[in-house]
């Protein structure tokens, strides 16, 4: 203890001088020294992992191993964003991140919008003959549901207080709204090339609607991150749930613009159109929730 205290008190100017600084510094410094601290934090982690994994790059990632990568990195950003807040005077009251009923409410009712929007669009499809169901692969549903479904929530819980919470909060704070939202959104597409380049390119314009859509998502709910957390939770559960149980296998009788290039519905006009539909049921019901 008497160690520790002392170390406090060498250090003390200095971390006050930290304080300091951060508390009144520009956006970009603020915005650029959470991500590099995630970043920077992570990799002894992700080193660990890939020796641990076995992977060596630049070979591709398989499935089994990107989870662990994917869950380290996405644990750690919570930790992180604390210390720039802390840094910055500011709480997750102020991203948007408040723990109450009415929360797990628009959780609830965004989650159930994200897998209705997706289910609608799916049926359309398989009424036109786009794709089939294939009901024998019903049995792999069971085993994985939950497991999905947890993975999804620290997705979209972790994905929203980044980008639609802490991102978006601190660029409104120097640009309008709109620009604020096209940018966090721009950001928030562009970092998902990050694990892979080949099938994401063709999702950036619908992962940067998608943005947009939970940026209204959040201010439907009055500021709080629940509606636009349980859209994105749904969203992500719901293809997750139908790629890893391959219940879904497109019949060739649409182009890929149409279905989505390489089977990703983001990139193709049937995801843009969900994302579209679910931007206006919000837009038209916002006073509800």
């Amino acid at each position: 203890m008497f160690f520790l205290f002392i170390l406090i008190t060498f250090f003390e100017p200095s971390v006050n001088a930290l304080l300091a600084f951060m508390e009144n510094a520009p956006l970009l410094v603020v915005v650029m020294a959470f991500f590099i601290f995630w970043i920077v934090c992570w990799l002894p982690i992700a080193t660990i992992s890939a020796i641990l994994l076995n992977w060596q790059p630049p070979k591709p990632l398989q499935p089994e191993q990107k989870m662990p990568l994917l869950a380290s990195l996405y644990l750690l950003a919570p930790l992180i964003l604390w210390g720039v807040s802390w840094l910055t005077n500011k709480s997750f009251l102020d991203y948007g991140f408040v723990g109450n009923l009415s929360t797990f409410g628009s959780l609830a009712l965004g989650f159930s919008l994200g897998v209705a929007s997706l289910a609608i669009v799916f049926s359309g499809q398989l009424a036109l003959g786009w794709c089939s169901f294939e009901k024998t692969n019903f049995k792999l549903l069971l085993p994985i549901l939950l497991q999905i479904f947890l993975i999804a929530l620290l997705v979209g819980g972790i994905e929203e207080l980044v980008f639609r919470g802490f991102l978006f909060t601190e660029l409104a704070q120097d640009y309008p709204i709109w620009a604020a939202a096209a940018i966090s959104s721009l950001i928030f597409a562009l970092l998902h090339l990050v694990w892979e380049q080949r099938e994401t390119a063709p999702q950036l314009p619908g992962l940067w609607l998608m943005g947009m859509v939970l940026v209204l998502a959040r201010f439907a709910a009055n500021g709080n991150l629940g509606l636009a957390w349980g859209l994105h939770a749904g969203w992500v559960w719901a293809i997750a749930t139908l790629d890893t149980a391959e219940l879904i296998t497109y019949t060739g009788k649409a182009s890929d613009w149409f279905t989505g290039k390489n089977k990703k519905p983001l990139a193709g006009l049937a995801g843009i159109i969900c994302v579209l539909g679910t931007g206006m049921i919000i837009w038209f019901f916002s006073r509800y929730f």
